[in-house]
């Protein structure tokens, strides 16, 4: 069966024919979809969405310049400053933990402040801390992960010393967190939910200040065991003072003991170092005091205290 042939009548013109021919031709021509870059556009279009993207990481990027940097008025880790924190920090290497808070209140303060996860040895400073300067401002970086025994003890700090501990939250609830990538990071990459839900906050934290306490002993782990009594903290960017560095566990749980000071109730059910609720479990009998952090990866810091 052949097909059937336009009648005369209802057969287009030729001229009409090549009239709406020209026009498509014309719309093709005119599409952006259908029009062929030079190699010079392509590499400008290329150029273009490369600075895009650099852009839109930027927004969400850690700054170069930030901590004691961007204070009013800014410090700088210039060789002469660098060399007066390490005299400062010999000086200070027998001295008691209250010598060196009052050393740090009385050179740094207003611009002095301190992070705390609440701790045995974070307790212990804030205990000092309360007697010496109670009006040190002291944060926690609040994960969205931490122990519902671990928040409480901001309200025993609170009604012990008067002194309200701060949150520091990320950008993202955990809700919102876990559903921009597909379910709980640190199942998979714990090195970048500890980035994303701590260090990032630490920096925005640090913006301003000039130096800041931190509770870590020599004795806990390699990455600590040479951390200076006073130093520059080269990743926040601000004076870093350690005033517990050459205690032991034994010193801070006497201390505990003695003076009443507010603890964790999960030390006493084997946790002796304690972080987020999911990379968290209980520690046997000969194991590591850090061993239950991370347990089945590579890791024992979440990135705050190690270079």
């Amino acid at each position: 069966m052949t097909a059937a042939t336009p009648s005369p009548e209802n057969a287009p013109s030729e001229s009409a024919a090549k009239s709406r021919a020209a026009a498509s031709q014309g719309e093709a021509a005119s599409s952006p979809s259908l029009k062929v870059l030079s190699d010079q556009e392509t590499s400008a279009a290329a150029m273009a969405a490369r600075k895009a993207q650099a852009a839109a990481e930027a927004e969400n990027a850690i700054p170069e310049i930030g901590g004691a940097m961007v204070a009013d008025p800014p410090l700088a880790p210039t060789p002469d400053f660098l060399a007066e924190l390490k005299r400062e920090s010999d000086a200070l290497e027998n001295e008691t933990p209250q010598a060196i808070l009052k050393w740090a209140v009385d050179r740094f303060a207003p611009k002095f402040t301190m992070a705390t996860a609440f701790g045995p040895e974070g307790m212990t400073i804030i205990h000092m801390l309360a007697g010496i300067a109670p009006e040190t401002p002291i944060f926690n970086l609040d994960t969205g992960y931490q122990f519902a025994e671990t928040m409480e003890l901001r309200e025993r700090v609170r009604e012990k010393y008067g002194v309200t501990v701060e949150y520091k939250y990320p950008d993202l609830t955990v809700e919102e967190f876990e559903a921009a990538n597909h379910g709980p990071v640190y199942l998979t990459d714990p090195n970048r939910c500890c980035f994303e839900r701590k260090l990032r906050v630490l920096h925005k934290a640090a913006r301003g200040w000039h130096a800041w306490a931190s509770a870590i002993r020599r004795d806990q782990s390699e990455d600590r065991a040479k951390a200076p009594i006073v130093g520059w903290d080269k990743k926040f960017q601000l004076v870093k003072i350690s005033p517990l560095a050459n205690w032991t566990k034994k010193d801070v749980w006497s201390l505990i003991s003695k003076e009443g000071i507010p603890y964790n109730p999960l030390h006493d059910q084997g946790y002796p170092s304690i972080g987020c609720q999911p990379c968290t479990r209980s520690v046997l009998p000969g194991e590591d005091e850090r061993s239950g952090r991370w347990s089945g990866f590579q890791k024992t810091e979440c990135g705050l205290h190690s270079s």
